[in-house]
């Protein structure tokens, strides 16, 4: 036998080592914070976030979801992690039954969620329906503009219009500076020249909503006063009475474009059927369903959303 037979004769081939000797999974990519020092001293009061402890509450997190939910297709990277510790204040039971909820709500609702990337929403996405003020406000929140007006029924269905806000937020919560929930939390609903009856919609639906949620609403009809109070003239556009130029669309339409491949990555995988696991779906706080949000979504010609 040559010396070359019995090298490779006592030497484990290519393909025993990939049957036999799988090497473990990649480690998640590090966390590297981004904050500011006002944001870090933010996080700690609000959130309950110490930068002394914050991998450690990550790995416990991970550690809760390989445990308890092994079968669970989640990214476990330390950011996207922190997503949901922060949402709740960094309970880690909290965080975890958020985590599921968020996959057993695009599991469930595939209508929002399949196929969801910017170039497959260029209808709405164009049409104006919503855009993101280039200045946040005084407390740092961006502020989502929405003009139900321009939606036009015919042209495509509700859920369009419902997949192009959630695309804005995933988008919106990438940078770490606006990670407050959603895992995101909306702090404020600003409507204004809403119709009469709209008034008469949300004294109805009021007293089914959770206090917090419905004192976040703030009706102001034709009254831009009113609206300033909230939201500074100097990052309005002038169409809301501002001094920040005409109301821009194709800015953020291009942004969301420009992050076509991260969408693509994360939405558009095969997505295992929701199963016990995950159990019913619950929906995000403050999101209804396309039928519950129908009509007022036609009945209000332009909202402004102010959130983290």
């Amino acid at each position: 036998m040559s010396e070359e037979s019995d090298s490779l004769r006592t030497s484990p081939s290519v393909a025993s080592l990939s049957e036999n000797e799988l090497p473990p999974p990649p480690e998640p990519p590090g966390y590297v914070c981004s904050l500011t020092e006002d944001l870090v001293t933010k996080a700690r009061e609000e959130l309950q976030e110490k930068p002394e402890w914050r991998l450690r509450d990550v790995q416990a997190l991970r550690d809760m979801v390989r445990k308890e939910y092994p079968n669970l297709s989640t990214s476990l990277d330390d950011a996207f992690l922190l997503r949901f510790l922060r949402a709740r204040k960094f309970d880690y039971d909290r965080a975890l039954q958020l985590l599921v909820n968020y996959h057993s709500c695009r599991r469930s609702w595939p209508e929002v969620f399949s196929n969801l990337r910017p170039s497959a929403l260029n209808d709405v996405l164009s049409s104006g329906f919503l855009t993101v003020l280039p200045h946040t406000d005084p407390r740092g929140c961006h502020v989502l503009c929405i003009r139900p007006d321009r939606w036009i029924p015919s042209n495509y269905p509700i859920t369009e219009n419902i997949r192009a806000i959630y695309l804005t937020l995933e988008k919106l919560i990438q940078s770490e500076e606006t990670q407050d929930g959603f895992p995101i939390r909306i702090k404020a609903v600003h409507v204004v020249n809403e119709p009469r009856i709209f008034k008469g919609i949300f004294a109805i639906i009021r007293p089914f909503l959770k206090e917090k949620i419905a004192n976040r609403f703030f009706l102001h009809g034709s009254d831009l006063n009113s609206l300033h109070t909230s939201l500074p003239r100097n990052i309005l556009p002038k169409e809301y009475g501002g001094t920040a130029g005409e109301l821009d669309t194709a800015t953020w339409h291009a942004v969301l474009l420009a992050s076509e491949e991260d969408f693509v990555r994360e939405f558009c995988q095969p997505v295992p059927a929701c199963n016990s696991i995950l159990g019913h779906a619950q929906l995000p706080e403050g999101l209804t369903s396309d039928a519950q949000c129908d009509d007022s979504m036609r009945a209000v010609k332009s909202q402004l959303y102010s959130c983290y």
